[in-house]
Parts: C-alpha cells; structure tokens; sequence
C-alpha cells in the first residue's frame, strides 16, 4: 500500500492511485467481441464466445482479444500520461485492470508474454516502452516468460491517429518481424501481445501475422484499453 495521496481522477485522498470509487464508476466489466475485444450488444454477451459483425466477416488473426477498460475519461488521459510521461505511478493501477480483466475472461495460459515493440527512434524519443513496463510485470505476477527483444519494429511509421482504417491497415504493413537469431524459441509455441491501446486492431493484426508466419501456433491480444465504436455509450 502506499502512501496517502490524492486520486489521479476524483483527488480524493487515497491509500489507491486510482480510488475504489472512481474504479467502480470507470472500470466496470463490458462484454467484448472473442477476437477484437469491441464492445458487444447485450444480447450477444450471453454467448460463449461472442463475435461483433466485423469479426463475422472478416476473422482477424486472434485467437482471442481482452481489453480492461474502455479507451474514454478517465483512461484516456492517464494513459497518455503513463505513456508520454512516464508516469510509472500508474503502473500498478493499470496492471490490475489487465490482470483482473484476464482472470474473468478465463484466458488460455500462453508460453510467452510480449510487448509491442517500439522502433528505436521513437524509443530514444520517450525514453522507454510503456507497453514493455506493462508486459515485464504483469508476466511475473501470471508466471510467463518474456523476452521483448523476440520481436523488432524494423521501420517507424506514421500515427495512426486521424487515419482512416485502410490507410491505417497500410501503415502498419511490414513494420515488424521476429528477430531471426531468435525466431526459433517462439515455433510452435502460444503468444500473447501486450498493448496499451488498441483502437482499429491494425497493428496487433498485423503482428499476430508475423508471429503466425514465423510458426506461433496461437495468438492473443491482451490490451490496458479499447476505444469504443462509433456510437458506444
């Protein structure tokens, strides 16, 4: 527990970086889509692996897709700040999000836990990877193996914010690969990908289809957010 301070939401005082109040009004379970962890009508959550309309008729290359939050107020906001800021103080309140989210969802255990990778550019421009702070300690609290340096983000490209979902799906072709002095720990073994935020699913799509390419059986996506449809409430 740490020290009393104020809520990074409400400012409340807080043992909690994030409050129990602010938790149960901003992190209540949604049902998600099995393979692109959009959010699903209620009708559909009764069912044991409920698919949205786009995943019906184009399957993406998941095995299986798990958000924590919606990507809205107050997530949005601390997630940038975790991200551009390095605002490791939020790191705990994010990892239990995941990891709560994953144990309700009953995941398969997968071999390896791994982060998206960053290219160096940018890397040197944040000055770390806070998809790899999420991976590295959520990994010792699930017992799996991690090892970032598996996965290698072979060119920078554009943001994809403002892109519309072609010129997004574009984007992200050919930015990353296994590395291959390592490709062969990964054959035949289960993946999850750790990410932040998944808004389109382009880019973990497009390394579910590097990983699958270099012989990974199966591939997860576990993710701290998703940002909702057009039209969620």
């Amino acid at each position: 527990m740490r020290c009393a301070g104020q809520c990074a939401v409400c400012r409340a005082w807080s043992h909690q970086t994030v409050c129990d109040d602010c938790l149960q009004r901003h992190a209540r379970p949604t049902p998600r889509c099995w393979t692109c962890a959009a959010r699903v009508p209620p009708p559909l959550a009764d069912q044991p692996r409920p698919l949205c309309g786009r995943c019906l008729v184009e399957p993406p290359p998941l095995d299986r897709a798990v958000a924590a939050l919606d990507y809205r107020f107050p997530w949005d906001g601390l997630l940038q700040h975790f991200k551009y800021h390095q605002a490791l103080e939020l790191r705990a309140t994010l990892l239990e999000r995941v990891n709560s989210a994953l144990t309700a969802a009953e995941v398969d255990t997968p071999d390896w836990l791994l982060p998206v990778p960053l290219s160096p550019s940018r890397l040197r421009e944040r000055g770390y990877n806070q998809s790899h702070e999420l991976a590295r300690s959520l990994a010792r609290r699930r017992g799996l193996r991690c090892e970032p340096e598996l996965l290698l983000r072979v060119r920078d490209s554009a943001p994809q914010a403002g892109l519309k979902l072609d010129e997004r799906v574009a984007n992200v072709r050919g930015i990353f690969a296994v590395d291959p002095l390592r490709a062969a720990r990964l054959r035949g073994t289960s993946v999850a990908v750790l990410d932040d935020v998944m808004t389109s699913g382009s880019t973990l799509f497009e390394l579910a289809r590097v990983l699958l390419q270099a012989g990974v059986m199966s591939v997860q996506a576990w993710v701290v957010a998703r940002t909702p449809e057009p039209g969620d409430e």
